[in-house]
Order: C-alpha cells, then structure tokens, then sequence
C-alpha cells in the first residue's frame, strides 16, 4: 500500500513522504490517526503543488537547524540531578531536563528532538543527538553533576 505522510512519524519517514507500507499497518493506523493519506494520483498532484509552495519555508527551517547546530557544536551542558551518596541518581535524566539545561544556556530546542542512547542514571559525562532537522543532526555532550 502506498501512502503519503501528512507529520513527521518515528521511525517511518518525514511530512510528505511517499512510503511502502504494509496494508494492516496504513488502514488500521496511519490513515484513522490523520497521520497519512492514500497516495492516489490526485493526492500526488496535491503534495507535489505543496511541496512547490513550501520549498522556500523548507529551506528557510533548513538554514536555521544548521545555524543552530553550529552553535551546539563542541558545547557541554551540565544538568543537575540528585543522587545518592554513591553517585546513583534518583529516578534518570530524560530529554525534558536536557531540553531545560538548553533554556538555561539561552537555546530553545524542543524535547522531542534530543535522542538518548541509554538510560542516564548515574553522575558522569553523556552524548545526546539532537535531530534538529531531516538532515541536521548534531551531537551535544552533556554532564550530569550532583545537586
């Protein structure tokens, strides 16, 4: 089944993609949550105008993800957590305390974006990617210090 999507989907593909799926998974999910669309050639017709009308905007968003992956690269946040006398932290650092630490330093960057590759439960010094844009991806070290 062929379908076009109308958001972003993890681990599936960008707004405006054109995508294979299997049919279960279009019909039973994708189209019910207004998260994609048939591709039929009307619809083809329709995302192929969009996409004309949007370029500028697309590479507008585009040059400010790479502005801002230019300033976050090489920097280290330091985000407080508290821990145990051993080091241990209470509970893990998640994405919403990255995305503080990044208001703190006087950047706005969405939760969403920053991408963990393990669980953050004790004090010491992480990578985060942020996936700023399809094609911008930056990676960011972070240190998680006792409060």
């Amino acid at each position: 089944m062929e379908i076009i999507l109308k958001e972003d989907v993890t681990n599936l593909g960008y707004k405006g993609d054109i995508l294979k799926v299997k049919s279960g998974y279009g019909r039973n999910f994708l189209i019910p949550t207004k998260k994609a669309v048939l591709a039929t050639e009307s619809a083809k017709k329709m995302l192929a105008e969009d996409l004309k009308q949007r370029a500028h905007k697309l590479e507008r968003i585009k040059n400010e993800s790479l502005e801002l992956a230019e300033k976050l690269k090489g920097m280290t946040l330091s985000v407080g957590a508290k821990t145990s006398t051993t080091g241990k932290i209470f509970g893990a650092v998640g994405p919403i305390q990255i995305a503080e630490a990044f208001e703190k330093a006087g950047f706005t960057v969405d939760r969403k974006v920053i991408i963990l590759k393990d669980a953050v439960k004790e004090v010491g010094t992480y990578t985060a990617t942020l996936k700023l844009h399809k094609e911008v991806t930056v990676e960011v070290a972070f240190e998680v210090v006792a409060e």
